[in-house]
């Protein structure tokens, strides 16, 4: 089996939808790292020296590759990435290779089978 690694980073308040729209698209499950702070094309707004400024989770999703696409499509649509500006990122890239995850090519079958 090969793999991608999804990589979001989303508002706080959307972490939730987003895990689950993934799960719902085929992800088994996500490393959530909370409190992610970043800047877009403008600084963010400041009250008396204290940042006004949403935080961020990052999600980390290790998917089948035949899935990768249509989830990060999905993440996308439910954080509103493309339709919001400065609502978050979401990205994939190659994994060369990963150990710990045959306890879940069981649940990863059926939902290939179903993809293909």
């Amino acid at each position: 089996m090969h793999f991608k690694l999804i990589i979001a980073f989303c508002e706080d308040d959307k972490t939730c939808d987003v895990m689950q729209a993934a799960r719902d698209a085929g992800a088994t499950g996500a490393t959530i790292i909370p409190n992610a702070r970043g800047e877009g094309l403008r600084p963010a707004k400041t009250f008396f020296g204290l940042a006004l400024e949403t935080q961020r989770d990052v999600l980390l999703f290790l998917v089948e590759e035949h899935l990768a696409r249509s989830i990060l499509e999905t993440i996308e649509r439910t954080g509103r990435f493309d339709s919001a500006p400065g609502t978050g990122i979401a990205f994939m890239i190659d994994v060369e290779d990963a150990v710990g995850v045959a306890h879940q090519a069981a649940s990863i079958v059926p939902k290939l089978e179903e993809h293909l």
